[in-house]
């Protein structure tokens, strides 16, 4: 069953993966990078900032720090104690039947903490700032969802690395919203019993 799993996971990425084109490699190469989306997060910080005010702002900040850790961390225990899945540009079988296009070959994949932490962002983010602005999760999920397929593109993730990184960003997102409307609530809370 595991087995037959993978081949279609292996089978997908192929697919995927050679569905690039030399002429889109570049952009691509730059939708992966984590400098490429300091502009969104600068857009999505003022944001917050115009609806919640400087210390909402910093509860938030603080929040998003914790996210981005646990995504990361997850992802690390995933990759380098649980599983140990190679990626696919690691895989000599699929290299001549690949596009591997990525500046580096990390050593494991599963699972891609690019989709966790970006489908986190997504998901706190989207939720945080849905009651002022109702169109933006769905921007900010398809933002995760390019992110995410960029790391198949680029020759690094299988299609289950990505799914997997993407469901539990999700879930980590979700409990980081919670988290911050409980910080937000016993900090106002506590501004309301000072005054």
């Amino acid at each position: 069953m595991l087995d037959q799993l993978l081949s279609y996971d292996e089978q997908l990425f192929l697919f995927l993966n050679n569905l690039g084109t030399e002429s889109w490699d570049e952009f691509w190469k730059v939708v992966t990078e984590k400098w490429s989306s300091i502009p969104l997060y600068v857009a999505l910080l003022y944001l917050v900032f115009k609806n919640l005010g400087a210390k909402g702002t910093l509860i938030v900040m603080l929040c998003a720090a914790v996210m981005i850790t646990a995504s990361d961390q997850l992802a690390s225990l995933f990759k380098y104690v649980l599983f140990k899945r190679p990626r696919p540009c690691r895989v000599e079988e699929l290299q001549n039947l690949m596009r591997f296009i990525a500046d580096g070959c990390g050593r494991y994949g599963y699972f891609s903490a690019h989709a966790a932490s970006s489908m986190a962002a997504a998901v706190f983010l989207g939720l945080l700032l849905k009651p002022y602005y109702k169109y933006l999760p769905f921007l900010l999920l398809f933002w995760a969802a390019v992110l995410a397929y960029s790391r198949i593109y680029l020759g690094v993730h299988y299609p289950l690395d990505i799914i997997t990184g993407m469901f539990f960003g999700a879930w980590i997102g979700y409990g980081i919203f919670h988290l911050n409307k409980w910080a937000q609530r016993r900090f106002n809370a506590e501004i309301l019993q000072t005054n």
